[in-house]
């Protein structure tokens, strides 16, 4: 199918702008591309309760986080920790502001987005380590943070998706008192080695990521092909779903990983685990972080904010 009209025309602006495709810059370069294609929407801010920059112990050093409080947040709220996307390589608490302050504010939640090591400076499980470390303090902080600990969401995109996905498997095997009560997954990566058939469908002329951009971030992220056979790499490759949280999974249809999108609702399911899979027509990878852009973005977000509202509850 077809890109939307609307989408057409927001990527028609981005492309105004010169962008250059990831592949072909250096990770400093390619980050700051990204920082500045968010900055020149130019999106007034949602205005919340409060914002908190803080940092949490990890087992590499101090990990910051950015905690937003809902307006007139009444009693310990639910919560979401969030780990934003970009290949284990680039974005930030910042390129994923808006999409974190829109979920605490309409899922009535607080949010804390993750600013999680990423490669070439430190590669995988970094990521992971940092993702379970934050989500592990907040947990075993939550009364102090004014969170229920037994209400406690993971979600990301794209590699953030990968990451709660992740986060839930070790939550669900780890004998300590961290427990997962949701997961929202947009358009996680499943598969580090790639290929599927929606690679060769929409690998260029869909959006910033292409079939090239995945052996960019294996490069830069990984140490050897080893590591993406690993299930925190590829959680495709875990033994068994089964015991995991509720899950809504957001998948775009004109996206490379739309295939194992579906093949992830499809084993969450056949593992027992209740799964809501919704794939948006004529979307593509990134649109989510595209609020209040495109109408599509707002009402993913808003899909998103629904359902964890309802379970965080």
């Amino acid at each position: 199918m077809a890109m939307k009209p609307q989408l057409v025309k927001l990527l028609e602006a981005m492309k105004a702008l010169g962008l250059k495709p990831m592949h072909v810059m250096s990770p400093v370069d390619a980050r700051a591309q990204m920082e500045a294609g968010v900055k020149a929407r130019n999106v007034p801010p949602i205005e919340l309760g409060s914002i908190e920059e803080r940092s949490v112990p990890g087992p590499g050093g101090d990990i910051p986080v950015r905690i937003y409080r809902p307006q007139d947040a009444d009693g310990p709220l639910g919560a979401l920790v969030y780990y934003h996307g970009g290949g284990h390589v680039i974005g930030s608490m910042d390129t994923h502001d808006y999409a974190a302050r829109a979920m605490c504010r309409d899922a009535n939640i607080v949010v804390m987005s993750v600013d999680y090591r990423m490669g070439p400076e430190a590669k995988f499980p970094a990521a992971v380590d940092d993702c379970y470390a934050a989500t592990k303090w907040l947990s075993d902080n939550a009364d102090a943070m004014g969170v229920r600990a037994n209400r406690i969401a993971v979600g990301g995109d794209s590699a953030g998706g990968n990451l709660a996905l992740v986060v839930s498997l070790m939550a669900r095997d780890t004998d300590d008192s961290l427990s997962v009560a949701y997961q929202l997954l947009v358009y996680p990566v499943m598969d580090y080695t790639g290929g599927t058939p929606t690679y060769e469908t929409y690998g260029t002329g869909f959006g910033p990521l292409m079939a090239a951009s995945i052996p960019w971030f294996r490069e830069h992220y990984f140490t050897s092909d080893d590591d993406l056979v690993d299930w925190r790499a590829s959680p495709v490759r875990a033994a068994t779903f089964a015991g995991l949280p509720p899950a809504l999974l957001i998948t775009a249809e004109c996206d490379i990983l739309n295939h194992e999108g579906w093949e992830c609702g499809k084993r969450l399911i056949a593992d027992g685990v209740a799964c809501e899979h919704v794939d948006f027509d004529g979307m593509i990878h990134g649109f989510f972080s595209m609020a209040p852009l495109l109408d599509d973005s707002v009402e993913a977000q808003l899909l998103a904010a629904d359902r964890l509202k309802a379970a965080l509850s």
